[in-house]
C-alpha cells in the first residue's frame, strides 16, 4: 500500500488540519493534526485513526501501525520542542 494512499484515506475520512505518514515496508507510522482530538482520550484517538483503514488492515495492506495524535496546539508546540533539538 502507498503512503499517499493511506494520507489519502484519512483526509477524506477526518476533519485533519495536516497528515504524515512514513513507511518501512508493511509497517507504517502515521502522524495526524486535528482539532477532533481536543479532549479524546488516547483510546479514542487511536479508534478515530484505525477505523477508515480497517479495511486495508483486516486485508494485510497495513501489517503495523504506529499512530501519533496532536491538536493543533500540541503539534506547534512539539514541533518548537524538536527544532530546539
Amino acid at each position: 500500500m502507498e503512503i499517499s494512499e493511506i494520507k489519502e484515506i484519512l483526509e477524506n475520512a477526518l476533519e485533519l488540519d495536516e497528515v504524515i505518514v512514513k513507511s518501512d515496508g508493511s509497517h507504517y507510522e502515521v502522524i495526524a493534526v486535528g482539532a477532533m482530538f481536543e479532549g479524546m482520550n488516547r483510546v479514542k484517538k487511536q479508534q478515530a485513526i484505525y477505523g477508515p483503514l480497517m479495511g486495508q488492515i483486516a486485508a494485510n495492506e497495513i501489517h503495523a501501525l504506529s499512530i501519533k495524535t496532536y491538536t493543533p496546539e500540541e503539534w506547534a508546540r512539539d514541533k518548537k520542542l524538536m527544532s530546539l533539538s
